[in-house]
């Protein structure tokens, strides 16, 4: 179904990994159609209560961008490349089911910009974070300059992003890019534990955490708004009156995403 990544589907999370080992798992054209094709198969199939994205191999989550299709590339050419790049990335981060990033190893460049689209991130111990594109004499083209200051702020943003200096994962989770370093070996466990715990509560109050929260960061969203709309539609949901009706009679809620 893939050419690029390898999917698996236990227990309601689909554990989705990025293939081209020989590659450092570099982004290429046909990993962003991957990506893509499996956002959409994310969103539509209700076996798939949420999903990990990680990378094949203990070198690299995603060690960037295929840097030989950026070859000869016109002005208009590589805004389209960009364009594409955001728009696939925007549809992980606005994906209705949680999406949580595994990151083993490097994730440089377009792998950092995959990790910060994902809805939270993992390290391994041995995890890299960076973006390193003012090396090429180029910048972050895939929303790395937007999301990276959302998530650890302006000052420290502009430094990694300038420098191009590399952060180990123990850095990464004091500046809120990672919520928790592991053992390698227990990098796909710890994933998988938070997106199990996850999966038990209401589908539509998780779909309504992701829309008020991304709601914040866009212009002209009046995020207090939003989130008064989205309590008030959830209310009005079975799974609120399952859910009230559970706490109630104390029992755990059988929540059916309605």
């Amino acid at each position: 179904m893939y050419q690029t990544l390898i999917t698996s589907l236990e227990n309601n999370i689909l554990t989705i990994t990025i293939n081209r080992p020989d590659k450092l798992n570099a982004l290429n054209k046909d990993v962003f159609t991957d990506l893509n094709n499996v956002a959409t198969e994310i969103e539509n199939n209700a076996k798939i209560k949420s999903a990990i994205i990680t990378g094949a191999g203990p070198k690299a989550f995603v060690a960037g961008a295929d840097i030989a299709e950026f070859g000869g590339l016109t002005k208009k050419e590589s805004m389209a490349l960009s364009k594409r790049g955001q728009d696939i990335f925007a549809r992980i981060e606005n994906c209705s089911k949680p999406i949580v990033a595994a990151v083993n190893g490097f994730a440089l460049g377009g792998g950092c910009e995959l990790a910060m689209s994902c809805h939270f991130r993992i390290a391994s111990d041995n995890a890299k974070f960076g973006q390193p594109e003012v090396n090429l004499g180029i910048i972050p083209g895939y929303g790395g300059t937007q999301r990276l200051i959302q998530l650890i702020g302006k000052g420290k943003a502009m430094e990694l992003l300038m420098t191009g200096d590399m952060v180990g994962a123990e850095e990464a989770l004091s500046l809120g890019l990672v919520n928790y370093v592991v053992e390698p070996d227990q990098l796909l466990d710890k994933a998988k534990e938070l997106a199990s715990k996850i999966n038990t509560k209401g589908p539509l109050a998780i779909k309504g955490i992701i829309r008020c929260v991304n709601g914040h960061f866009v212009t002209g969203v009046d995020g207090f708004a939003l989130e008064a709309r989205s309590f008030g539609e959830l209310a009005d949901s079975g799974d609120f009156t399952e859910g009230t009706s559970a706490f109630i009679e104390k029992r755990k809620p059988v929540f059916k995403g309605n």
